[in-house]
């Protein structure tokens, strides 16, 4: 039996049982860590992006490198339609830092490829649409022999519908509601957080932020919060020109615990991890449940919430 075979009768499972073999039931929103890096290349991390899957359809937060790839093995891993490549419809991005979306090109292109026949939808901060169209004048020479020679590939699966947001709400459909939360990322002058209320649950994703009320708001007993971190730790072994940066861009353990302790989450879910070195010798964990009691999980790819 061929492996589309084994996706058919996955769909089928899925339709009559509403309960996929691993036990999400298909009305339940599903959190995917899709990918938990950061810059730094690591073999065992994909650029960081979050799904949310629910009823057989799945939005995707950030498109780090290897995005499409890891949601084809989410899909195969957990019997998700949803997201197999040529159903990825929906992303909204949290902000432009390169490690966010390296993996956009491809989830432009690859679905395409391989049978998307509707828009990508794509929501996301002051220069996504400019991204979008260099993007699609970079690799002209392969959408024009993919679209007008012997593939003949239908444009409309490589349409790109953006939309520039603002703070506030910024999608509904009959699935979720998502919300822009204004984040601080260092010097950029708009990054985003995400409230998503899916299935009967409430998800919040961080993206990449300093310390802010916002996140804190918008969680308040949220069932998920996702949140970026680095090892406090070790970072008062670093340099004072990294400490100013790290400081200013992103969240430390100590910090973190202090929100979570704020907005007291079901569960924690660490994702673009910093170490500051290797991984061992580095519990975020325990750094954060020093100061926090609450449920704490430092996510590897695919993980599942």
């Amino acid at each position: 039996m061929n492996r589309r075979s084994f996706r058919t009768i996955g769909r089928v499972f899925w339709l009559l049982a509403g309960l996929h073999r691993f036990g999400f039931p298909a009305e339940q929103a599903t959190v995917i860590i899709l990918g938990s890096g950061t810059p730094i290349p690591d073999p065992r991390t994909a650029g960081p992006s979050v799904a949310i899957v629910v009823h057989g359809r799945a939005y995707l937060f950030d498109a780090g490198a290897g995005v499409v790839r890891r949601a084809e093995e989410a899909a195969d891993r957990y019997h998700m339609p949803a997201l197999e490549a040529p159903n990825l419809t929906r992303l909204f991005l949290t902000h432009l830092h390169s490690d966010h979306t390296l993996g956009y090109a491809d989830l432009i292109l690859t679905p395409w490829v391989t049978g998307r026949r509707q828009a990508l939808e794509v929501f996301g901060p002051k220069g996504t649409a400019a991204m979008t169209k260099h993007l699609k004048q970079a690799y002209r020479d392969d959408i024009g022999m993919r679209s007008q020679g012997l593939e003949h590939l239908d444009p409309a699966g490589l349409r790109v519908d953006v939309h520039e947001i603002s703070a506030g709400p910024v999608y509904r459909d009959g699935n979720v509601s998502v919300r822009a939360i204004p984040v601080r990322h260092g010097s950029w002058t708009q990054a985003f957080g995400y409230a998503v209320e899916a299935g009967g649950r409430t998800i919040v994703i961080s993206g990449d932020t300093s310390p802010c009320d916002s996140i804190a708001e918008a969680c308040q007993g949220c069932d998920v919060l996702v949140h970026e971190v680095y090892s406090a730790r070790r970072f008062g072994q670093m340099a004072p020109a990294v400490q100013r940066y790290h400081a200013a861009f992103h969240t430390s353990t100590r910090e973190l615990a202090a929100i979570a302790a704020r907005s007291k989450p079901k569960v924690l879910v660490l994702y673009h991890q910093l170490y500051f070195g290797p991984r061992d010798g580095v519990d975020l964990e325990n750094e954060v449940r020093q100061l926090y009691s609450g449920r704490v999980v430092s996510s590897r790819d695919l993980d599942v919430f």
